[in-house]
């Protein structure tokens, strides 16, 4: 009985824990990506509400708090309500495997980088309801298209992963953060690292694979017809999903939170931004693709290449 109280307390707290960091980081992130935009473009970014513009992701959120909820006529209502509730919850169960430390893990189960993957994939599943039940063409066109977008770049994803998986051995994101205690897999699997960054942008939506939305064709795409804290939630779970693709990366490429003289969990941390500064720099770099470009290269290149490095992968462990 105790056993289960405490664990039942543990939970509670860890659940408090992601809330927080998933509130503070979709606000550092916001502000952070307006200044990398800035400064590529050559621009100072916001500056006046705080240090450099370090409050103003705040000012939004309240803004978007203060907002009216406008539910357009003629929507199918629960759908409708429903879509941000499911493209969100799937972002917080991700967290429960995720090892920031060795000691920093809500559950450190053998199966982790599955679950990630088989939650991940509901965020699908929510950018259909809210497109189909916003009784709006754009929106419906938006969501159309993230699902063939997904569909497509999910597979080189997990096969991708299934290379890193052969060498540790293991689902569980611990065992193949001990596989690289010798060497990082970004420096035995170079391929596998450009592939999976390429397959992450392009899941997360992100430029230049943001097709769903794409404003100057779809307005804002799947959510056009979103207001206030229900058009808030689907950025919240945009830049949560980046950070649990960057925190992926980080355990399957860049050993985790393995590295000299600071805390485990201040490394991973280090690592997982730099991967989101990655992502961000790609977006304010490289133009859109239009949409048959997006699904052939997926098809005709990133998933042939994902094959032939999963063959050569398996081929070499089997030698060795």
């Amino acid at each position: 009985m105790q056993f289960l109280v405490a664990e039942g307390a543990r939970l509670v707290v860890s659940l408090i824990g992601v809330i927080g960091l998933v509130s503070v980081n979709a606000l550092f992130l916001i502000w952070m990506e307006r200044k990398v935009s800035a400064h590529i473009q050559l621009r100072p970014g916001p500056m006046e509400v705080g240090f450099h513009g370090a409050l103003q992701t705040i000012a939004d959120a309240l803004k978007l708090i203060g907002k009216e909820l406008i539910t357009p006529e003629d929507v199918d209502k629960i759908i409708y309500l429903l879509a941000p509730i499911v493209m969100f919850l799937p972002v917080l169960v991700s967290f429960l495997v995720i090892p920031f430390s060795p000691a920093l893990v809500i559950r450190d189960i053998n199966v982790g980088l599955l679950l990630i993957f088989a939650f991940g994939a509901l965020s699908v599943l929510a950018i259909l309801m809210a497109g189909w039940s916003s009784n709006n063409k754009y929106a419906l066109l938006g969501a159309i298209r993230s699902v063939a977008q997904n569909v497509a770049y999910e597979i080189p994803l997990l096969i991708t992963a299934m290379s890193i998986i052969l060498m540790a051995g293991s689902f569980r994101l611990s065992d193949i953060v001990a596989q690289q205690s010798v060497l990082w897999n970004i420096f035995l699997q170079p391929l596998a690292f450009i592939l999976y960054i390429t397959c992450a942008t392009a899941e997360t939506n992100r430029a230049p694979f943001d097709i769903p939305e794409a404003e100057s064709e779809l307005v804002a795409g799947f959510h056009t017809e979103y207001s206030g804290m229900r058009f808030a939630i689907f950025f919240l779970a945009e830049y949560t999903n980046m950070f649990i693709v960057s925190a992926v990366a980080t355990v399957l490429f860049l050993g985790g939170w393995r590295g000299p003289v600071l805390p485990p969990v201040v490394w991973f941390l280090i690592k997982v931004y730099l991967m989101i500064f990655i992502i961000m720099w790609f977006r304010w770099t490289f133009p859109r693709l239009r949409f048959d470009q997006l699904i052939t290269f997926s098809w005709k290149v990133l998933i042939p290449l994902a094959f032939v490095n999963l063959l050569v992968t398996a081929l070499v462990i089997k030698i060795l």
